[in-house]
């Protein structure tokens, strides 16, 4: 991990102190970034918390326990600067209020004075220590009360045009915490102050570095002096407090962020769990950011019940991980409607599936804007960002435009399609946008990324650059699992059986499926009761309608095949439609005779991958059959046999032959399969594509 400075000032080697307003500026903003702002200062023991407030000690004290967003402070000056409070041990710096409240009449003798003024309406509800509070509209404000205060010896502030405020002639937020400062001894070049109201002024003439919350009084950022130290925050509340602290260098900074937007963990029944297989993004993204040396951190969603910690090293072998807090009827209308109603149809190809959700699209454009910013505040100065998929394609743009320090890459696990069908989504121009603002690109394949080159052959400006890196598995840790759970190899007169392992989606055609099964039993007899075809088949996450009515469909054609072809002691489908553990799978790996894969589209494909492996490591035998259409096909071609899901003849066929094949030949053909994965571990691959993405910006590179 890094931390770098900002142009603003390098603090990092000096005692840090943040100094904030509560009501409008901690209290403020999005959950997402009071949340982070909480778990940043916890795990920054060197960041001395301040609450500098409005509110007397005993509503702070209700404040922390009712409000669990708001961080615990270490000392408090409350009551508009009247009172200091050690916040560890509870107690009042009494000398420092002496000082702050000398000369103070007396709670009494003020409002018996300003008796005469009715527009003065006293803070009954308010605890108040040496001061009076009283609310007051704009036009109540005369000269004539602020000289009534002033015969008492005292000062006055007014705030929000609300607030009317008297205090001791010589308190206030900024005299106590200069005092505060002097007797620690704190540099003011190491200190922060954010605030949002004219009450918080003082704060601001102080000679600290300073943020001026974006929904803040106007009258503040109009009175506070003109110094570079003094920035005016385009965010509100916490977020702009954030802000403050990204520019002086205070966060955690890598120069590396994995932008994803799931996390390699989730939270299921009250823990923390991981994948248990070794393969897919999310444990190859793990293996290779547990390097130390790569100084990385994984950005992501999270939207379970738990509230997680902004950083889970604990849950992840030492991966750095920051999860981005997102509402659940956010997620839904990104995830559940755009992603996979309005992207991903068109991703597979399937463009007359394409639903125009227009009312969720801006929950796609704020989630992909938050998680620019979450990304932002991670990144080193002139870090490198690698961006996965399509639910972050707008992310380019938002972070280009707020970090064109950064270098941008996005690898594609999904197919990547063809510019006509790619121009069917609605918001295509919007997305073509943001797009071209990456530096590389990255596929599986070579006709991906042909695609992707075409698609922005006609835009304006540099096309980035695109790389082609097939996605391979960690091959010794299958084949190790294999070897320990291999169990002797089934004999044939027991029957065959065919396996495919895949997620309900109508895009891996498991219908298409059901269908070449019933009409290979019809048109050859001899294999009834001789083939069984099971089908692991887990749901999406709940919420994605998506795949209803495949759903339903394959169902239909289940108990339809089941009832018309079984025996007493066979049927032709064992449907299995719920997740298993990895070890699960490899041993319905280990037990299938052929694995059939019918992609209509299709990234890579892992699981071909995976039945190579197990079967090659345990000689056994095997066929695999494969869609034309998967990444992996590009890479095997007719040493797998070759099938067209999009032909149902081409299906009987192939299963067909398949079926047919000696010993001999699927021993031969697991081999001459195994012998062509050659893709590197997945820890190096992403090594490769990071160091790609790195060259992309670099103006050496051809």
């Amino acid at each position: 991990m890094t931390v770098k400075g900002a142009s603003v000032g390098d603090t990092s080697g000096l005692a840090r102190v943040l100094v904030t307003d509560l009501d409008g500026t901690l209290l403020e903003g999005d959950a997402s970034d009071r949340r982070r702002l909480r778990d940043v200062l916890k795990q920054d023991p060197d960041i001395t918390l301040v609450f500098a407030t409005g509110r007397g000690l005993a509503s702070v004290q209700q404040l922390l326990r009712d409000d669990p967003l708001v961080p615990p402070a270490r000392w408090i000056i409350a009551d508009v600067g009247a009172s200091v409070i050690d916040a560890v041990r509870t107690v009042h710096l009494e000398a420092l209020e002496a000082r702050l409240r000398a000369g103070w009449p007396g709670a009494h003798r003020v409002r018996a004075a300003l008796k005469r003024f009715p527009q003065l309406v006293y803070q009954e509800d308010v605890s108040q220590e040496s001061r009076c509070s009283f609310y007051l509209d704009p036009e109540g404000l005369s000269d004539d009360l602020t000289a009534a205060v002033k015969e008492l010896g005292c000062a006055w502030s007014y705030a929000s045009g609300r607030y009317f405020d008297v205090l001791p002639a010589g308190a206030s937020k900024g005299r106590a915490l200069h005092l505060l400062g002097h007797r620690l001894g704190w540099d003011r070049q190491a200190m922060l102050v954010a605030g949002d109201s004219l009450n918080d002024l003082s704060l601001f003439c102080l000679g600290t570095h300073a943020v001026v919350v974006a929904n803040a009084e106007p009258a503040l950022a109009a009175r506070a002096p003109a110094s570079a130290r003094i920035h005016l925050s385009g965010f509100d509340g916490a977020a702009a407090v954030l802000e403050g602290m990204q520019r002086l260098g205070w966060l955690p900074r890598w120069s590396v962020v994995i932008g994803y937007h799931r996390p390699p963990v989730r939270w299921l029944d009250g823990a923390w769990q991981t994948p248990s297989s070794p393969n897919g993004i999310l444990p190859t993204l793990r293996s290779a950011l547990t390097d130390k040396r790569m100084d990385a951190v994984w950005a992501a969603a999270h939207t379970g019940e738990a509230a997680p910690p902004a950083i889970l090293e604990t849950v992840t072998d030492g991966l750095p991980l920051s999860l981005l807090p997102l509402r659940p009827e956010q997620w839904q209308g990104y995830f559940h409607r755009v992603c996979k109603e309005t992207l991903w149809p068109a991703l597979m190809s399937q463009p007359h599936l394409i639903q125009d959700r227009s009312a969720h699209w801006a929950d796609y454009e704020q989630v992909n804007a938050e998680f620019a910013r979450h990304i932002s505040s991670l990144a080193a100065q002139n870090g490198t960002v690698w961006l996965h998929d399509y639910n972050l394609w707008l992310v380019p743009a938002a972070l280009r435009a707020q970090r064109p320090d950064l270098t941008l890459g996005l690898f594609h696990h999904t197919p990547f399609p063809r510019p006509e069908v790619f121009r069917r989504i609605p918001a295509a121009a919007q997305l073509l946008d943001s797009l071209r603002h990456l530096h590389w690109a990255g596929f599986h394949t070579s006709d991906c990324a042909d695609n992707f080159r075409r698609l922005l052959a006609d835009t304006r400006g540099p096309v980035p650059r695109t790389g082609v890196h097939p996605l391979g598995i960690d091959r010794t840790a299958v084949a190790d699992l294999a070897r320990e759970r291999a169990q002797p190899h089934p004999r044939h007169d027991r029957g065959q059986l065919v396996l495919s392992v895949e997620r309900l989606d109508y895009a891996k055609a498991p219908v298409h499926k059901i269908r070449a099964l019933d009409d290979l039993l019809s048109q050859t007899p001899r294999l009834r009761g001789q083939v069984r075809f099971r089908l692991v088949c887990p749901p999406p996450e709940d919420g994605i309608h998506a795949y209803d009515s495949t759903r339903r469909e394959l169902e239909t054609a289940i108990a339809r095949i089941n009832s018309q072809w079984a025996s007493r002691q066979w049927q032709p489908v064992d449907y299995i439609p719920h997740n298993l553990n990895f070890p699960e799978v490899v041993d319905h790996y280990l037990a299938a005779d052929v694995f059939w894969v019918t992609s209509l589209a299709d990234g890579m494909n892992l699981t071909a991958q995976e039945y190579i492996t197990t079967h090659h490591a345990t000689n056994r035998p095997g066929v695999l059959i494969l869609s034309r259409h998967t990444g992996i096909a590009q890479h095997l071609g007719t040493a797998a046999l070759l099938t067209d899901p999009l032909h149902p003849h081409d299906l009987v066929d192939t299963l067909r032959t398949a079926l047919n094949m000696s010993t001999a030949e699927r021993l031969a053909h697991i081999t001459h399969l195994a012998g062509l994965l050659d893709t590197p571990p997945p820890a190096e691959w992403a090594h490769t594509i990071i160091t790609a993405i790195r060259s992309a910006n670099s103006p050496h590179t051809p």
